[in-house]
């Protein structure tokens, strides 16, 4: 008797929770789809005009994972503008599909205003701005910054001078590092001292000279760098890039120099693809 009470009772249980499960399912727990992709053009990140950027931002983000690549155009801090660096923009996400991407434009030094440091100011606001923006954009804090010619100038003085954010690595093609010597030593006709004079309020020496020169400010902390240059470029002298890399080879900092023996100002084809090769694999090695 009592037997056939226990049997019963645990039969009862059983019909129970089976009745229980066909009532109430187990909901199966759907993961959320991935961060779509988003491009949003001219984002301000100050008052005047020209602090805006375009943000490039990719699909399936976080800010665990994602990089982001800042880009800066060059022109001679006087010209030139982010839709000059279209085509780097467009190489890098195809080789870097997992980075952001911010290209900036900044105000232009001109007779009637903005000398420097107006431009140096205004990439560190940029910078400044997308670190706020971190978690709203869903991007990581492991930035690169990119700059051509007086935009990589730019970039090595954010990378060099300022250690909030700080940057990863850093890639220069073909920009000014040592002021004094750009006004010493023009690199041909073409790149007149008086232009330097005009941007930093006079002729060395001054203390502008010296604050506004990248390698003056590399450590053992700098980041890793990667220059390229041209070895017929008429605006700086490749001996310029020479002087960073055996600037930070002394500090210790992993860099890597690469030249084209026949290459001006900026080059195309093989040799930009080339370029892009190299700046992939050094970002690759040194940004995990």
């Amino acid at each position: 008797m009592k037997l056939t009470a226990t049997l019963l009772t645990g039969l009862t249980l059983l019909l129970f929770s089976c009745s229980k499960n066909e009532v109430n399912p187990v909901t199966p727990v759907v993961p959320p789809a991935p961060i779509a992709a988003s491009t949003m053009l001219n984002v301000p990140y100050g008052s005047d005009a020209l602090q805006k950027m375009d943000v490039y931002l990719p699909s399936g983000r976080s800010t665990a994972t994602t990089k982001l690549m800042i880009i800066v155009h060059g022109g001679s801090w006087s010209a030139g503008d982010k839709a000059d660096m279209t085509q780097f923009v467009d190489s890098l996400q195809k080789r870097l599909p997992g980075y952001a991407v911010a290209n900036i434009n900044y105000r232009l030094a001109s007779l009637s205003g903005n000398t420097f440091p107006s431009q140096e100011t205004d990439v560190k606001s940029a910078v400044d701005f997308v670190n706020n923006k971190r978690n709203e954009y869903n991007i990581s804090d492991k930035f690169v910054l990119l700059g051509v010619s007086a935009g990589s100038h730019l970039s090595l003085l954010q990378a060099y001078k300022n250690s909030v954010p700080k940057i990863k690595a850093v890639v220069d093609f073909f920009g000014p590092n040592d002021m004094t010597d750009m006004y010493n030593n023009p690199a041909s006709s073409s790149a007149p001292a008086s232009g330097i004079a005009l941007l930093l309020n006079g002729p060395p020496p001054s203390a502008l000279y010296t604050s506004s020169s990248p390698i003056n400010f590399v450590t053992a902390q700098s980041p890793p760098t990667i220059i390229l240059h041209g070895g017929a470029d008429p605006l700086v002298r490749y001996q310029q890039s020479v002087a960073l890399r055996n600037k930070l080879m002394l500090n210790a900092v992993a860099q890597q120099y690469v030249f084209y023996p026949l290459e001006g100002h900026g080059w195309i084809g093989a040799n930009l693809i080339d370029s892009f090769d190299k700046v992939q694999a050094f970002l690759n090695l040194y940004v995990q």
